[in-house]
């Protein structure tokens, strides 16, 4: 009997995942997982560049926009999700696909969370003060020192992950990054990690293009009007911090605009780097024709 399969595509923000996923998709009649961390959110489209319908082509895709910026939603929440949605749909499907830049989602529904010592109340509040004290260029700083390997890969706007990094190598003594890959759980699917690759300037060209798209498309407007969530940690996050830096008139939206270009840029890379690190099955140029002939390179039955 064939084992299930998860196809796993990943790549860099603006590499064109989508486009490529939604195409085997269609090859395979199958449903597409969504691992995007930031596409979560019902609040949240023309910063998140949502796939439209259009771009959808009619395949299913799930966990885009399910949830509020009011809800809390971990990669626990999304890997005992997305596992029990895996299981559903391999009764019909022999192949599901799975695609986003969020590669610790990725590597949670392909080899499971990494288990981590548990962490005293004290040392939380230790750092919790730190941040509310000296803030997160201070986080940033001291991971860096603590732990320069994960400092390369993690969202270094997100204080969340800086938080959670610092109190584990606080309580254990050692990088947080030595826990992690230490924990593959078994699934009852095969998965196979397919890498979309571009040439780093034309990638860049990329995210320049694409966030002036979406300024044209109103991200201005929709930014404003979560500027009072701004708080929340689902808007901790590119196009909106930059935006809402303008609003309270800290610079002016020319800045802001290049600011998002930028640290857009800066997010890529992080990504490639934890791609490095997490070599995929495949690489495949992002101009790579979808057909039969690359499901027979790839090893797969249609």
């Amino acid at each position: 009997m064939k084992k299930h399969k998860l196809i796993v595509i990943s790549g860099p923000t603006a590499v064109g995942k989508t486009s490529f996923a939604v195409a085997l998709a269609k090859l395979f009649n199958c449903p597409i997982l969504s691992s995007d961390a930031r596409q979560f959110y019902k609040e949240m489209c023309i910063g998140t560049a949502v796939p439209s319908k259009a771009e959808q082509q009619g395949v299913i895709h799930d966990f885009v926009q399910h949830i509020s910026i009011h809800d809390s939603y971990s990669v626990g929440d999304f890997e005992k999700d997305a596992l029990s949605l895996l299981k559903k749909y391999h009764k019909k499907h022999t192949v599901v696909i799975m695609v986003g830049g969020s590669n610790l989602y990725n590597d949670a529904i392909m080899h499971g969370l990494d288990t981590f010592p548990e962490v005293p109340e004290e040392i939380k509040d230790h750092w919790q003060l730190a941040y509310e004290k000296k803030g997160l260029t201070f986080l940033q700083q001291e991971l860096n020192k603590l732990d320069p390997d994960y400092f390369q890969t993690v969202d270094l706007n997100n204080h969340v992950r800086l938080l959670r990094a610092l109190h584990i190598c606080t309580v254990a003594g050692k990088p947080y990054s030595t826990f992690l890959g230490q924990n593959k759980k078994q699934r009852d699917f095969d998965s196979m990690s397919i890498e979309i690759c571009m040439p780093r300037k034309q990638l860049y060209d990329n995210i320049n293009k694409r966030v002036d798209i979406m300024i044209d498309k109103g991200l201005v407007a929709e930014a404003k009007s979560l500027y009072p969530y701004k708080h929340l940690n689902a808007l901790q996050t590119v196009g909106y911090r930059e935006l809402f830096r303008y609003f309270e008139e800290k610079q002016r939206l020319a800045e802001a605009i290049e600011d998002i270009k930028t640290n857009t840029r800066r997010f890529a890379k992080r990504q490639l780097t934890w791609l490095r690190n997490h070599p995929c099955t495949h690489k495949l140029s992002y101009d790579t024709a979808v057909n039969a002939a690359l499901i027979s390179q790839l090893g797969l039955e249609i």
